[in-house]
């Protein structure tokens, strides 16, 4: 979710950065453009006034007249060299009163040409099209030069852009060193903001994966945040105190009932047995009530397990799962060989964090499940392997094997396959396997073995749990 919400947070601050980065920098650029145009236009309001009083060299003033012009060619001229600006006074018939440089005259068509012929019209030229940094472009003023009511001349100038466009840059520099500033702290905010308001979910993530995973003690310890999360991790605690109290009177009835159960039935058990001394030998139906009182007894007691196995802690430490696997193996080779099937085992020394006594039951019903399914001149393989952050012990099968349908519901309690009702058991076995290795962070993952039979892995943790100083190192 971090990651996720803070990519939309830096979004939106960029957006909103740019939303006021990119007015205030056009700003800039036209405000940068403006005050180079009022200086054009009072320099060329300075030249119409000194134009507006020189004519053709007429009469006998036009010494007079001649000296006006020189003086203003004189001021064209330094203008020119001091701010390196072509400037020049033309009259409506384009010849040139004064410019400078001499050889500079009004185009035909062009800028110059639509600012002189605007002028013309006895008002000044419109202010030119905004000058942007990447582009090379002059910025050209015109003024009419008036005299008697009447535009006798019109003052041009065409002014290179460089400095300014070179102003212009340097303040979007600043800009943009501003908006990243602003962007970083912005970041930097968005991180504290995230973490603030997603550390009491991450913190009720991790603890709802723990409640999911069996260790149903676990709680959402107090953190930072919204208050509304503050309030949500509170109802949390009280949600699973509650889900926790359901689950211990469920266990404890259970267990309560299986353990109450017994004595009844075994004294049933008894009477079944001395009245079948009374009956005669080979009594058909006293036969099948003591074995469905058998099979009743069975149940009970897997009930009772079951409930203590869900219960229970487990007692974690370093174990030789190898060790232990060939010892399971060992224990069930004479019940494999009396039904005629092979059982083998893969096992080399490898440690694994796990509860030896929950571990052993747990091989041990698989092992016998594997072997009762199996028929004669098959074989049942035991494999330990290491992978990593796990250590894996898989038994495989040679028997019928399960259907897809069947594999989804393996494992739940009071069920087996169909085909498979007339096999002693109560559908608990397995049940009590996952209890078992749930307790000790542990799984069970069942598959199809091709082509014929079931692949039963289960998994250990190589790693250290909470609380333990460092995990296992592979060997």
């Amino acid at each position: 979710m971090h990651t996720r919400l803070l990519p939309l947070l830096i979004v939106l601050m960029a957006a909103v950065l740019l939303a006021l980065g990119v007015p205030l920098a056009v700003s800039l650029a036209g405000a940068q453009q403006q005050r180079v145009v009022v200086d054009r236009i009072d320099d060329t309001a300075r030249f119409a006034a000194l134009a507006q009083f020189v004519t053709e060299p007429t009469g006998p003033s036009g010494a007079d007249i001649n000296e006006r012009r020189e003086t203003l060619r004189s001021e064209l001229r330094s203008y020119r060299t001091v701010y390196g600006i072509r400037a020049g006074v033309f009259y409506r018939n384009d010849l040139p009163m004064a410019h400078a440089p001499d050889d500079w005259y009004l185009p035909r068509t062009g800028e110059v040409r639509d600012a002189f012929e605007e002028a013309l019209l006895s008002r000044r030229s419109h202010d030119p099209e905004q000058v942007w940094p990447w582009q090379r472009r002059s910025l050209v003023v015109a003024s009419p030069v008036i005299r008697d009511g009447d535009v006798v001349a019109v003052v041009v100038t065409d002014s290179p852009t460089g400095q300014m466009r070179s102003r212009i840059l340097r303040g979007w520099l600043v800009i943009v060193a501003g908006e990243a500033a602003a962007m970083l702290l912005a970041v930097g905010a968005a991180l504290r903001l995230t973490g603030w308001v997603l550390k009491p979910v991450r913190v009720l993530d991790a603890t709802t994966h723990d409640i999911a995973t069996g260790r149903l003690k676990s709680r959402v310890a107090a953190a930072g945040g919204p208050p509304e999360l503050r309030r949500l991790a509170r109802s949390f605690n009280e949600m699973a105190d509650n889900v926790e109290s359901v689950l211990e009177q469920q266990r404890a009835f259970v267990a309560d009932a299986s353990h109450q159960l017994r004595n009844p039935l075994s004294a049933l058990l008894l009477r079944i047995e001395l009245l079948a001394l009374e009956l005669p030998e080979g009594n058909e139906e006293i036969a099948s009530v003591q074995a469905e009182g058998k099979r009743l007894a069975q149940v009970l007691d897997d009930l009772l397990d079951l409930a203590l196995a869900e219960h229970s802690e487990a007692s974690l430490q370093v174990t030789d799962i190898g060790a232990l696997a060939a010892e399971r193996v060992a224990a069930w080779a004479p019940t494999a060989q009396a039904k005629g099937v092979r059982l083998t085992g893969s096992c080399p020394a490898t440690t694994a964090w796990a509860d030896p006594v929950a571990l052993s039951s747990a091989l041990d019903a698989v092992i016998d499940n594997a072997v009762k399914f199996t028929p004669e001149g098959e074989t049942v393989e035991v494999a330990v392997a290491s992978n990593g952050g796990t250590s894996t012990v898989v038994v495989t099968d040679n028997g019928p094997g399960l259907t897809e349908e069947e594999l989804a519901r393996v494992g739940d309690r009071f069920w087996r396959s169909g085909r498979h009702q007339n096999v002693k058991g109560s559908g608990l076995g397995l049940s009590i396997t996952r209890a078992l290795l749930a307790a000790g962070d542990g799984s069970i993952v069942y598959e199809r073995h091709e082509p014929h039979g079931l692949r039963v892995t289960v998994t250990v943790p190589r790693n250290a749990p909470a609380g333990t100083a460092q995990g296992l190192t592979d060997r």
